[in-house]
């Protein structure tokens, strides 16, 4: 949105000026009054250390390492002008400083401190005051890195890795600092935060947590999924399952005498299942279709056969068709109880083989 000013009774536009353009530097001006006045990036920061290099085999250095209210660290990057790659660069930093104690701190701050002609002495008393400690507590500080990218523009590519890496719970923040020439000649700083914009930045932190916590649940069920199978796999009668890799996934197949006829075994969170797979291939939906219906004739001999009733599905909106029996344990079981569970779905595995099989041989 423009920048307006009131001008004898009307509205006037600000004109949009470059900070090249009327003549401001990067580090000596914008640097220097941001620094002096860091508030204009969030009111809960507090200037660690300018032009941070302490790193060895590095020459690279942060803008301004900020502390915020939290006792997070905060590399803010700044450019006069095009944003460029700044992102990169500024996860670079953050991963760098990402381990940074508290006396570390403590002594970049010094450094800053006599370098604006203040007391060193007082650097760790500065910044206990700023977070309202007593004293430091180490395993309260630095816990996270924060982000936060001020430049007079943002290109698309930028943003648009801006807001996948807040999807991946990086906290990063895009401020646009744009500069406007008045009337009479004096400079406006227009000062917006674009990422995230601040009336949605509670309901982005919201999903934020929700998605993590979804793949954190997805993480730990394929860890736990993996665990099952490889206990699977090294059961003594593991027999067709042997020395395949154990997936993360919810199944592992097994191959039997006929093409196309696999004893698949399936674990969900709460329950488990061993199930012959009908499936020839591309283009043969007809023909896995037709098996299906075949022994589906023979339903009565072949439960019998099995002991108890199975569940026939078609499976109408996939090519393959299953005649599946259910287990009980799931994933979710206390791992104490795994082994009885691999045993009884290896057990019912073989018992439904057993019982198709011959209906199959014989069709083919």
């Amino acid at each position: 949105m423009p920048v307006y000013e009131l001008l004898d009774g009307r509205l006037a536009p600000a004109n949009q000026t470059l900070f090249q353009a009327e003549g401001l530097k990067e580090r000596q001006d914008i640097q220097r009054m941001l620094r002096e006045q860091i508030a204009v990036l969030g009111d809960d920061l507090f200037v660690l250390a300018e032009e941070y290099g302490g790193w060895v085999d590095s020459n690279r250095r942060i803008d301004l390492l900020c502390l915020d209210s939290d006792a997070n660290l905060v590399v803010v990057e700044l450019k006069r002008d095009d944003a460029g790659h700044m992102e990169l660069q500024a996860l670079r930093y953050a991963a760098m400083v990402a381990r940074m104690t508290f006396a570390e701190a403590v002594a970049a701050h010094a450094e800053f401190r006599r370098r604006n002609g203040l007391d060193g002495d007082g650097a760790e008393a500065a910044i206990l005051a700023f977070l309202r400690w007593q004293e430091e507590t180490e395993e309260n500080f630095a816990q996270s890195v924060r982000i936060v990218l001020a430049s007079a523009d943002f290109g698309k590519e930028l943003t648009t890795a801006v807001l996948w890496l807040r999807d991946q719970g990086i906290d990063i923040t895009c401020i646009r600092l744009s500069p406007c020439k008045l009337s009479d000649g004096r400079l406006l700083l227009d000062v917006q935060q674009i990422i995230p914009l601040p009336e949605a930045a509670t309901f982005q932190t919201q999903i934020g947590l929700k998605r993590q916590a979804e793949r954190k649940d997805l993480s730990e069920r394929h860890e736990r999924r993996q665990a099952f199978w490889t206990e699977l796999i090294a059961q003594p009668d593991a027999g067709r399952y042997k020395g395949k890799p154990a997936p993360v996934g919810g199944w592992i197949g097994g191959k039997t005498a006929l093409r196309g006829i696999n004893l698949n075994l399936a674990i969900r969170r709460a329950d488990c299942q061993a199930e012959v797979y009908i499936d020839k291939g591309r283009d043969a939906e007809a023909e896995n279709n037709a098996i299906f219906d075949r022994l589906f004739s023979h339903r009565a001999e072949i439960e019998a056969q099995f002991g108890g009733p199975l569940l026939w599905q078609r499976l109408e909106n996939a090519r393959a068709c299953r005649i599946a029996a259910p287990c009980e344990g799931g994933w979710l079981a206390p791992e104490s109880q795994w082994s009885a569970m691999q045993q009884s779905l290896l057990a019912t595995a073989q018992r439904l083989h057993d019982a198709v099989m011959p209906f199959l041989d014989a069709q083919n």
